[in-house]
């Protein structure tokens, strides 16, 4: 909430473009480049507190200067985030405020449902409603059963085939784009994330590459966050292609991605059914009936793998109790071979 009476020394402006050591922010004032306080510098970290895309800011315009000041980052509706790339455990705001993720996905080569899937729960714990958009349609022959298989991991989100390079399908995507809103384009390297960008805008604004020939995989074209004002009055953040996307506190969202599963395990003889080898497991019981994807129900328990290595690594309390889990498994152990030398 905005009052005026309380921040009568600076404005409100929206994050445009997020750059190395500054932003371009825009307001009443037009847009401008702003750069962190020193009182926001000791508050926040340079992870989820940092001004990310579409983040709406206090910031101080320092009289004819063209820099401007963040003050503060105002409260988010929402953010898609994910753990940050590399050895660092801490969370990374791809962007903020967003009504919608459209999450593009390559029909050719590059196809990857469980890539998808990772998307998908993301989205969902970010609280950013997804939709699937499955590019390079004039690339692939069999679109049609592509398009298929992401409807049965999708449980319910919009998917919509499209060729970026000839228009196809993009008539359906733009009937999506409502004034006001704001919408964050989200993929890998190599999707055709820019070339889509610059057929909404109805202008080359993105610079687009073609993938290499070899694996159907692209470079980075897209370079930075940026926030778009598109012809219909919506607005669309363009990302740069993520080549990992590890998963940042999904439990939520895990669950919502894979509902199916999750009703199954209902069903399970034992409340604590860990769905390998118990009796009466009856999402083992689906996978063995070919109800359910024995690809999907791996891929969810690698996910669920990565979200227990996060929690430990995050939360003390959950890494002591997996210290105090494995010391008892070596003593165990060693009683076990004790045993044995004895007999």
């Amino acid at each position: 909430m905005w009052n005026e009476a309380e921040r009568a020394d600076v404005a409100p402006a929206r994050v445009v473009a997020q750059q190395r050591n500054c932003w371009r922010v825009a307001g009443i004032f037009g847009e401008r480049l702003a750069e962190a306080t020193g009182k926001l510098r000791l508050e926040a970290e340079e992870g989820a507190d940092w001004p990310a895309a579409g983040d709406w800011l206090a910031v101080e315009l320092r009289g004819s200067s063209d820099m401007a000041a963040v003050r503060a980052v105002l409260p988010r509706q929402n953010r898609f985030a994910r753990k940050a790339p590399g050895k660092k455990i801490e969370e990374q705001v791809i962007a903020a405020n967003v009504d919608t993720a459209l999450v593009v996905s390559a029909l050719d080569g590059d196809f990857n449902p469980r890539r998808v899937e990772r998307y998908i729960a993301q989205c969902w714990e970010s609280g950013v409603r997804p939709v699937l958009l499955l590019n390079k349609a004039d690339a692939c022959e069999n679109a049609n059963e592509r398009a298929a298989e992401i409807e049965r991991v999708a449980l319910g989100a919009a998917v919509y085939v499209v060729s970026a390079k000839t228009g196809e399908g993009v008539e359906g995507v733009e009937l999506l784009l409502k004034p006001g809103q704001t919408f964050v384009m989200l993929g890998s390297s190599g999707v055709g994330k820019s070339t889509l960008t610059n057929r909404l805008l109805g202008q080359s604004l993105q610079k687009a590459n073609e993938v290499r020939a070899n694996d159907a995989r692209g470079r980075h074209t897209t370079t930075t966050r940026e926030l778009f004002v598109l012809p219909c009055g919506a607005l669309l953040i363009d990302t740069p292609g993520l080549r990992e996307l590890h998963l940042w506190n999904a439990d939520e969202g895990l669950a919502q991605a894979f509902a199916e599963i999750e009703q199954l395990a209902d069903r399970c003889r034992f409340k604590d059914c860990g769905h390998e080898t118990e009796p009466g497991c009856a999402v083992q019981a689906a996978v063995r009936a070919g109800t359910l994807d024995a690809a999907r129900f791996e891929n969810r328990k690698k996910l669920l793998r990565e979200q227990e290595f996060l929690r430990r690594k995050v939360d003390p309390a959950a890494r002591s109790d997996e210290k105090r889990r494995i010391k008892k498994l070596i003593a165990e152990g060693r009683k076990i071979y004790k045993h044995k030398n004895k007999g």
